[in-house]
């Protein structure tokens, strides 16, 4: 059920969902050391990133650019991830 207005693609109600568990490793300062067409940091950690927040966290912490890391092994019922396609066929 749709709570809010749709995003840029037309897709409802996915801030907040879950945490999403990321490729990239958890980085303090990835926004300085990152390429702008690929940003994804492989080396040079061991804890995944987490982005964005989800149902368990307060309205405040629920924001694209809110990152957590944990544990490549770690589970919790507020960590989930997206699965994209490359292209539309």
């Amino acid at each position: 059920m749709a709570t809010k207005a749709s995003n840029g693609l037309g897709l409802y109600d996915m801030s907040g969902n879950v945490w999403e568990w990321c490729e990239d490793l958890y980085d303090e300062d990835a926004y300085t050391k990152h390429s702008r067409n690929n940003p994804v940091i492989i080396s040079g950690g061991s804890l995944r990133a987490n982005l964005g927040g989800s149902w368990h966290d307060n309205p405040r912490g629920v924001r694209a650019a809110n990152r957590s890391r944990n544990p490549d092994d770690y589970t919790y019922n507020s960590l989930g991830f997206r699965l994209c396609l490359s292209r539309v066929r």
